[in-house]
């Protein structure tokens, strides 16, 4: 079972900074979750919310500053999460917005990242078709928070790897269903001890947390 660190290591460090990503490597993760946004300059920036506001000193949103302006304020890039990680462990890259699809993809074909080491996932279906549509190769994960079945169908659908759900929608019997289907069940976000043991019980093969070591 997959040891996934939730935007690094969050319950240690700052969530999605590179301390956090070194931080859940040094915990022995087998992957680093993350998200993915796009900067003024179309780049790929390594960040949850829409705005900086709430993770650093400055206030606004991602798409007004540069990716060398939200460097300063310790926002990384993707290709910084890249060269940080230099293969030592997977990469789940959570798209946040459909427009960050293309420029991800262009990335991941330039950088010397193990391709094979990297799973993309995303709440934006669409955002996951595109990506199937120009590569039939990425590993795609299919995130849910409300509805298992339609998710099941819908990574049927895109030949996806893996399905994530919000883990309380988790059963026996749906974890058992999409198991049979083949797919790879990724849970998030479970931090609970008795919450991981019911996750486990199900038969998971990874969990994404915030206190990797409590795995």
């Amino acid at each position: 079972m997959l040891k996934i660190g939730h935007r690094g290591a969050k319950g240690h460090a700052p969530e999605n900074s590179l301390v956090s990503f070194q931080k859940a490597i040094e915990l022995g993760v087998d992957m680093i979750e993350l998200d993915v946004r796009l900067s003024l300059d179309k780049v790929p920036i390594v960040i949850h919310d829409e705005t900086i506001d709430r993770t650093t000193s400055k206030t606004g949103l991602v798409t007004d500053y540069s990716a060398k302006e939200l460097r300063q304020v310790d926002i990384p890039t993707l290709l910084d999460v890249f060269t940080l990680v230099n293969n030592r462990c997977e990469i789940n890259v959570e798209l946040k917005t459909f427009s960050a699809t293309q420029p991800v993809l262009d990335l991941i074909t330039q950088s010397t990242f193990d391709k094979s080491k990297i799973l993309i996932s995303s709440f934006d279906w669409n955002a996951l078709q595109e990506i199937r549509f120009h590569d039939e190769t990425l590993k795609i994960g299919v995130l849910t928070e409300t509805d298992l079945d339609l998710a099941l169908a819908y990574a049927k659908f895109i030949k996806a790897y893996s399905i994530h759900p919000y883990f309380h929608l988790l059963t026996a019997e749906n974890a058992a269903k999409i198991k049979e289907k083949g797919f790879k069940i990724f849970p998030w976000t479970v931090n609970e001890p008795e919450d991981i043991t019911f996750v486990i019980s199900l038969g998971v093969d990874g969990i994404i947390t915030d206190f990797p070591e409590r795995l």
